[in-house]
């Protein structure tokens, strides 16, 4: 009696392919997504700036003022201040933006610790 043998299986050389390929893919992926993380933390930042411009003007209008002063906790982006009436929190991890001044002239500029650079918002909140 003759038995076959199967031969069924992947041979080392197609898994090492296989791994090659995922690999290549991922490092064209990877940085993909670090960009699509930086715009969505940049757009992020450009929302939160447009509340913030919008509570100082409404703050100055009210008040008949020229300036908001910004107050700012970066741990749970929280707004006290001359703006808590308006804006209550925005988004964490914010940086240089407690102490910052909004005029009715001129704007603002803050960062992200986990985005590069910061950004300057005109007195409206549109980016400069």
């Amino acid at each position: 009696m003759h038995t076959n043998k199967s031969k069924k299986g992947f041979t080392l050389v197609e898994i090492m392919i296989v791994v090659v390929i995922i690999g290549l893919l991922a490092a064209m992926a990877i940085p993909a997504f670090d960009k699509v993380r930086e715009n969505s933390r940049h757009s992020a930042m450009d929302n939160d700036a447009r509340q913030l411009a919008s509570a100082a003007q409404q703050y100055m209008l009210e008040n008949g003022v020229d300036s908001a002063t910004i107050t700012y906790s970066d741990s749970d982006g929280a707004i006290t201040g001359d703006l808590s009436a308006y804006v209550r929190q925005i988004g964490t991890g914010y940086t240089g933006l407690t102490g910052d001044t909004i005029t009715t002239t001129t704007g603002f500029t803050f960062g992200h610790a986990l985005a590069a650079g910061d950004r300057d918002y005109t007195a409206e909140g549109q980016k400069d």
